[in-house]
């Protein structure tokens, strides 16, 4: 009995297993498929995972169910093929079987603790990897097995079909949205708040001024901006750039000035007794101190400055373009393409922020959170 507490995840989808099988897993306008094939797969599965503990290790309980919970579904998704919006209870019982099996996975993985750092740095991208596979699957099962208008919401596969098809389109779009205007607004707009940052650092008068009004800039709206910008700069990147550099200016500034600020009194004491200037406690000590505080606006605004870019193309801009793409193919109702651009979006924006917390890492390893990490 505590053992069936314990891993209730497996000990539910036992009974949902025994309210599936044997029935057919379409309503009879479907192909008529079987239950056994998977219940069978999954019912071994969890046995394997429950009712042996002392016979295989925690390690392969876990890939047990690893392999189990997804094959299962690979089998599950196979069969919606032409049974769209035609599944019937039992179908919808097996993935919600199988997806606790993957969830007593992931608990029995983020259980181990290996002392090996390469299995360590395995299973943090194993676990991810595991749940965003079931946020994909459970996306599919619900639109494609209850009929999902495509309008409304296509499947993954629908879109991940689009996206392969349409590569030239889709790299042409990053070319002119990330490459050009994100890198060049980025790169413009923290550059010049960090260095605006020393400014006001070094002179009060600039501090008192500008961080009021950053905090006001930081609050106008994007789509009230983009057209100015697109007025004085034209329809091409260089507006977009613009956007991006008023959304990343006053982030970096605000972060830097605060980053400045928090050296401690005993070490900026430590360094005038030194007889140390101005420029080499800047240097030496309050910048060392401000790191964290700069990567953390470096990471804001590697957001910010993708969706600066892409909001800035609604308001005019070549035939070429994230933002011109959703907002021209959303009016032709072609909604797997404006997933698809959604899809890149989201992937060169978690890129662009892995790569500066990498830096971060290497450059911050003193750091607290980042040895404690």
């Amino acid at each position: 009995m505590t053992r069936l507490m314990k891993d209730w995840q497996i000990t539910l989808a036992l009974l949902l297993l025994i309210g599936a099988a044997g029935r057919p897993l379409t309503t009879p306008e479907g192909s008529g498929a079987s239950s056994l094939p998977v219940s069978a797969f999954l019912l071994l599965t969890a046995i394997a995972a429950l009712f042996t503990p002392y016979k295989i290790s925690p390690v392969r309980k876990a890939a047990a169910l690893l392999v189990g919970s997804h094959g299962a579904a690979f089998m599950l998704l196979d069969v919606l093929a032409g049974n769209e919006g035609r599944m019937a209870a039992p179908y919808f019982l097996l993935v919600a079987a199988s997806w606790l099996l993957a969830w007593a996975c992931v608990a029995r993985l983020s259980a181990l603790r290996p002392t090996s750092q390469s299995i360590q740095t395995g299973l943090r991208l194993l676990i991810p990897a595991i749940f965003g596979a079931w946020v994909l699957i459970l996306w599919e099962v619900i639109t494609r097995g209850f009929g999902v208008p495509f309008v409304l919401l296509p499947p993954p596969s629908a879109i991940g079909t689009r996206l392969v098809e349409s590569l030239p389109i889709l790299a042409a779009d990053v070319q002119q949205t990330i490459f050009k205007a994100v890198l060049s607004g980025y790169i413009i707009g923290c550059s010049a708040g960090f260095l605006t940052a020393i400014l006001a650092d070094r002179f009060d008068f600039l501090r008192r001024g500008l961080l009021p009004i950053g905090n006001m800039v930081s609050a106008l709206p994007i789509i009230g901006v983009a057209p100015i910008m697109v007025m004085w700069f034209g329809f091409d990147w260089q507006s977009k750039a613009a956007v991006v550099v008023i959304m990343t200016f006053f982030p970096m500034l605000v972060n830097t000035v605060a980053g400045l600020a928090a050296s401690g009194a005993m070490e900026r004491d430590l360094m005038r007794t030194y007889a140390a200037d101005y420029g080499q406690t800047l240097i030496k000590l309050r910048l060392p101190a401000a790191l964290p505080f700069i990567f953390n606006a470096l990471k804001i605004n590697s957001t910010l400055a993708l969706i600066g870019a892409i909001v800035a193309e609604f308001f005019g801009t070549p035939i070429v373009g994230m933002g011109f793409r959703i907002s021209t193919e959303i009016g032709r109702l072609n909604v797997d393409m404006v997933w698809a651009e959604i899809a890149v979006a989201a992937l060169a924006g978690s890129v662009f922020y892995g790569i500066i917390a990498l830096i971060e890492r290497a450059a911050t390893f003193w750091h607290s959170s980042i040895r404690t990490g």
